[in-house]
């Protein structure tokens, strides 16, 4: 059985099936809902029924307290409807975004590389082709664990058609993750879903790009800056990328020919724990003491993108905003774990992140 759902502000009517949460109907019909944990632990997806009835499902009463369900509030990722429903949802226009739908994809396993002793490179080749913003991310599905998903950033640019990459940094204790790396192998089945996300360039603001990452975080940035040289931009862009050491600097020697062909990419690796008297010769320390000392400590006039550990983001706003760049200009990955989420693991500098 299906439902009716009518999101205002937008007086756009889609169909949602028995079972299927607002969230995931929303995404399907290429409609964006504010959202971040998807655990219904973090509240970001908080929407009002102004008419109708929903199951809460799994909300946190943390998230959404007794009153707002009283209220009519409910929380998209959890809530299911169970009759046809009017909602009211703080919908912001992008002129950036494409808003593409969330769609079902299988893919085979074409090829594995080991890009440093924690992080895996993953290719997939696709049923058919993956419309996506570079900087998005997608759900892998692993059938071997029952049909466990993670969620993984799109490494690839997005002309590359069906093949996909994944960067996978091995967790300690995570199922998903020690399975990709101790027992993925060419040829495997895999399902994903996607794309996700609202982390993609503003392109539409013109102005000079920085990046700022640190391990695998390197995934989306990589996306967002072949997708820009692809496309011919001349604006400058940076890239501050960290590591403990060089053994974990992946795509190092890719990153300075791409410095090397374009003169308006700069490449700016880091090393925070490189013995001494190993031969490196680049910056060390951590991302955001490679980034000041680079700029100088002023950052105006830039758009920033951070992605990475929570404190190595924490790091780099509090150097942005000291170096006069603030929150209208920094954008970062919103990844979170039901842990994370949990444990509100927001910025004191930011409102919502």
């Amino acid at each position: 059985m299906a439902y009716e759902l009518t999101i205002e502000p937008l007086g756009q009517t889609i169909e949602v099936e028995d079972g299927q949460t607002i969230l995931d109907a929303a995404l399907r019909a290429g409609i964006y809902l504010p959202h971040a944990c998807c655990h219904g632990l973090c509240a970001t997806c908080k929407v009002q029924v102004t008419d109708g009835e929903v199951d809460h499902g799994e909300a946190s009463t943390f998230a959404l307290m007794d009153f707002e369900r009283e209220e009519g509030k409910c929380l998209a990722c959890c809530a299911r409807l169970e009759s046809d429903t009017v909602i009211e949802a703080e919908i912001e226009d992008d002129p950036d975004a494409e808003n593409l739908p969330v769609e079902d994809y299988s893919g085979e396993v074409v090829r594995i590389e080991d890009l440093t002793p924690t992080i895996r490179g993953i290719w997939l080749k696709l049923d058919r082709p993956l419309h996506f913003q570079a900087g998005q991310y997608i759900n892998l599905e692993i059938p071997a664990l029952g049909g466990q998903s993670r969620a993984f950033s799109l490494a690839n640019a997005p002309q590359e058609d069906n093949i996909v990459e994944l960067n996978v940094r091995i967790v300690p204790g995570g199922l998903v993750t020690t399975w990709l790396h101790a027992n993925l192998e060419v040829g495997e089945k895999l399902k994903l879903t996607g794309p996700y996300g609202r982390f993609f360039v503003k392109k539409s603001a013109n102005l000079p790009l920085i990046f700022m990452a640190g391990g695998s975080g390197l995934s989306s940035p990589k996306s967002m800056i072949e997708d820009l040289l692809n496309n011919d931009c001349e604006l400058p862009i940076t890239l501050v990328y960290g590591q403990r050491n060089r053994d974990e600097l992946y795509y190092h020697d890719a990153f300075t020919a791409l410095a090397d062909k374009y003169p308006n990419f700069c490449y700016v690796p880091a090393l925070s724990h490189e013995a001494e008297g190993s031969g490196w010769d680049g910056a060390r320390g951590f991302v955001h003491e490679a980034a000041k000392a680079h700029f100088g400590n002023d950052f105006r006039g830039n758009k920033a993108y951070l992605c990475g550990p929570p404190a190595m983001i924490e790091a780099c706003i509090s150097t942005l905003m000291q170096g006069r760049l603030f929150e209208r200009d920094i954008y970062m990955e919103k990844f979170f774990s039901a842990a994370d989420a949990s444990q509100q693991l927001k910025s004191p500098l930011f409102r919502n992140i």
